[in-house]
C-alpha cells in the first residue's frame, strides 16, 4: 500500500511474521550531499502476526561528515532513559574527511505515545559528544497510533473470515 506524505505505509513480507508500519519521514537535518534519502527521521510499529503484540520505534537515519558519532543512548527531553536500538553504521567515504551513515531507533512504549497526544521530544547522544534532540508533533503520533489500530481491526477482520487450517491427519 502506498502512502501519502501523511500517512502510514503498511508492509510485510509474504508470511512474515511481523506488519510493518512506517509513518511519513521529516528531516532532522538538510540532505547529506543533496541526497534525498538521508538524514530524516520517522515512526514506526512492528505489529507481530502470531500474538498481535506491536511494538514502536522513533527511527533515524544520520549521514554526516568528520568523526564517527557512534550514537548510543536515548532519553525524552523530561529525562526518562529510553531503549536505545543500533541498526547500522557504515564508513561512506575516507578519503581526505570521513563521511559516515547511522541508522539507529528508540524503542518508545505504547502507553509512553498514549500519554502524549501532544508530541514529545527524544534526545539521542553519541559516544563522541553529540546531541541530537528530535521534536514528535502530536500529530505524528496520533496518525502512527490510529494507523495501528487499523492495522489490528483489519488483521482481526481477516483473521475471521479466513477458514480454519485444515486438521492434522490423525497418527498411524
Amino acid at each position: 500500500m502506498a502512502a501519502s506524505s501523511t500517512a502510514a505505509t503498511v508492509t510485510q513480507q509474504q508470511r512474515g511474521p511481523f506488519i510493518v508500519l512506517a509513518g511519513p519521514k521529516r528531516r532532522h537535518a538538510e540532505p547529506f550531499v543533496g541526497v534525498p534519502s538521508t538524514n530524516y527521521y520517522l515512526l514506526r510499529s512492528f505489529i507481530d502476526t502470531r500474538t498481535g503484540a506491536v511494538a514502536h520505534q522513533l527511527y533515524l537515519q544520520d549521514s554526516y561528515l568528520g568523526a564517527e558519532r557512534v550514537w548510543n543512548a536515548a532519553r525524552l527531553a523530561t529525562g526518562q532513559t529510553l531503549r536505545f536500538l543500533p541498526i547500522s553504521k557504515s564508513e561512506v567515504l575516507c578519503e581526505k574527511d570521513c563521511s559516515f551513515a547511522e541508522e539507529f531507533a528508540a524503542a518508545l512504549p505504547e502507553p509512553l505515545l498514549r500519554a502524549n497526544p501532544q508530541g514529545l521530544t527524544v534526545v539521542f547522544t553519541a559516544r563522541a559528544g553529540n546531541q541530537k534532540t528530535i521534536a514528535v508533533p502530536g500529530d505524528l503520533v496520533a496518525k502512527q497510533l490510529a494507523a495501528v489500530a487499523e492495522a489490528r481491526a483489519n488483521r482481526a477482520t481477516a483473521a475471521a473470515i479466513s477458514p480454519p487450517a485444515p486438521a492434522a491427519a490423525p497418527p498411524r
